[in-house]
């Protein structure tokens, strides 16, 4: 298959203007985005998202939970489509950028092909996926597990915010329901832009992220309960401190992800302490422990350490614990010709670039159990996402989307 000239480049500019333009959209209280998943805002950037794919040539398709699919066709009617996208939903406290350079990076590959008048045997579709962030309805990348055949789509339905609001009915409520089968269509392949959110890239001064595998996550909630007790007048032989046994389980967990260096991560960042008050040891405390590897055998050996050394910490110090695992996935390793037609681009276009693990859950994760998959990252400045003073600059959004732009066009097949 014809690889593309390296001349073929998209729109800087056109994708940076339409970034901002679609960052108006529900804006932060300092400078980012709060666009959460089926609010108000999210319709919004919905339409002007389906306004400019159909501005651009392509008709929009919607499935039940509010998947979005615009397609360019391709010469062959009978060829499954290359897809390309992420999403725009983000966290309350977001970026301009997380997904949403995914999404409209993908656009612009479309806007691109049109101005370079390049045919493809294989249709493209850019897609924006639903609930990426599992900010208001958890888990996070949920339409896309539904879609990949991971979840229910009746149980994702029956997803509740902190308002009690349903995941159905608030889907219905924006209007942004489709008739389509949720996980019908079948994919060539699937191929996703994203920033990196981590550190590695800009301090390695590397320009693209050739993502390799996905790290595998695991959540153990663990409840350690003591007594509480006055923290002037209770001896200190005669405590039972829950608060002091999650301490030495917490030494415990950062002993753990440090003896599986570099890739293993652990820490908990979920912490509930009862009573909470400024004068009673803690009876009780509850914190998820989340433990992040691209290895499975490495995770299970962190989840057994914590189990084991988290009850030996709780016997000796006569307190009571309990382990329960609320989430993860195991670890996702990208499709070696699609990881490759990524590493071919960065290196037809000349830009520095480095193998990369991802350390966060993307919708790419979930499709890569059904179709060829892999993804694209650019730098981020100071690792920083998941707040609104992320940033990047145009020229890592731009080079990102070049790097896509190759490999889409490449694995679609150029026609003439």
């Amino acid at each position: 298959m014809a690889a593309p000239g390296e001349n073929m480049k998209i729109n800087g500019d056109r994708l940076w203007d339409s970034l901002m333009e679609m960052a108006k959209i529900g804006p932060g209280v300092a400078g980012g985005n709060n666009r959460q998943t089926l609010t108000d805002e999210d319709g919004e950037g919905r339409a002007l998202f389906q306004q400019w794919c159909e501005d651009a040539g392509c008709t929009m398709g919607l499935d039940q939970l509010g998947n979005m699919f615009a397609t360019r066709p391709g010469t062959d009617p009978d060829a499954l489509p290359v897809y390309v996208g992420s999403h725009l939903d983000t966290q309350p406290t977001g970026g301009k950028y997380d997904g949403v350079l995914g999404v409209l990076g993908g656009l612009e590959i479309i806007r691109s092909m049109n101005d370079l008048g390049i045919k493809t045997k294989h249709p493209i579709v850019v897609t924006n996926w639903t609930n990426e962030e599992g900010t208001r309805f958890a888990p996070a990348m949920l339409a896309s597990g539904v879609f990949s055949g991971v979840h229910a789509q009746d149980w994702a339905e029956d997803k509740t915010d902190a308002e009690g609001k349903r995941f159905g009915d608030e889907l219905d409520r924006i209007g942004w329901r489709g008739e389509e089968e949720v996980g019908a269509r079948k994919m060539h392949a699937f191929f996703e832009l994203h920033i990196e959110q981590g550190p590695i890239l800009e301090a390695e001064e590397k320009e693209i992220g050739v993502v390799t595998h996905g790290q595998g996550l695991s959540w153990t909630q663990v409840t350690v309960t003591g007594k509480d007790s006055h923290t002037g007048s209770t001896p200190m032989p005669m405590r039972k401190n829950a608060g002091l046994g999650m301490a030495r389980i917490l030494d415990l967990v950062d002993e753990i992800a440090w003896s599986h260096a570099p890739h293993a991560v652990g820490a908990a960042g979920h912490i509930d302490v009862y009573p909470n008050s400024r004068n009673v040891i803690p009876g009780k405390v509850v914190f998820t422990v989340d433990f992040r590897s691209p290895d499975l055998s490495v995770i299970e050996d962190m989840e057994r350490r914590l189990r084991e050394g988290g009850q030996a910490i709780a016997d000796d110090m006569g307190l009571g614990i309990e382990f329960e695992k609320v989430g993860g996935f195991d670890p996702v390793e990208f499709d070696e010709g699609c990881v490759t037609a990524v590493r071919s681009a960065a290196e037809r276009l000349g830009y520095t670039h480095r193998d990369i693990i991802s350390g966060a859950g993307h919708d790419a994760c979930w499709i890569n159990r059904v179709a060829p998959t892999a993804m694209a990252m650019c730098p981020c400045v100071d690792g920083l996402s998941h707040n609104e003073a992320e940033e990047i600059s145009q020229e890592w959004a731009e080079k990102g989307a070049n790097v896509l732009f190759h490999a889409v066009v490449e694995t679609a097949g150029v026609e003439g």
